[in-house]
């Protein structure tokens, strides 16, 4: 039960971190490696912490997808800059922070995955 907390709090903590780091990194267009750090360490707490074994699938998928989004959305937001200056670099920024967030979470609970499926199929 505290480690679920633990997690969630993190999962909270982490986003709340890619959006103010995402929206500070467009005014003075770099991200911090301190900033960085902490969102992978708070990735990886929320990858050992919050994931139950009935939501390994649906975390997975999730994640992949805002992963995807956050290493490819620049060509398509940037498209919104034309319409709103500014605004697709801070979609970009906050996505490409979350994707940082959420690859250390889908590392642990993928290898986590792996670990049972092995287990499963060797007995």
């Amino acid at each position: 039960m505290v480690d679920q907390r633990i997690g969630a709090w993190a999962f909270l903590l982490g986003v709340i971190i890619a959006i103010i780091a995402g929206i500070v990194a467009v005014a003075v267009t770099a991200t911090s490696a301190w900033v960085i750090l902490v969102l992978v360490i708070l990735g990886l707490i929320v990858g050992f912490m919050n994931i139950q074994d009935k939501q390994i699938t649906a975390f997975l998928i999730a994640a992949i997808a805002l992963m995807v989004l956050g290493a490819t959305s620049g060509t398509v937001l940037g498209e919104l800059n034309t319409l709103i200056a500014g605004l697709g670099s801070l979609v970009n920024a906050i996505l490409g922070n979350i994707a940082i967030f959420v690859a250390p979470a889908a590392l642990v609970v993928a290898l986590k995955e792996v670990i049972n499926l092995s287990k499963s199929s060797s007995v």
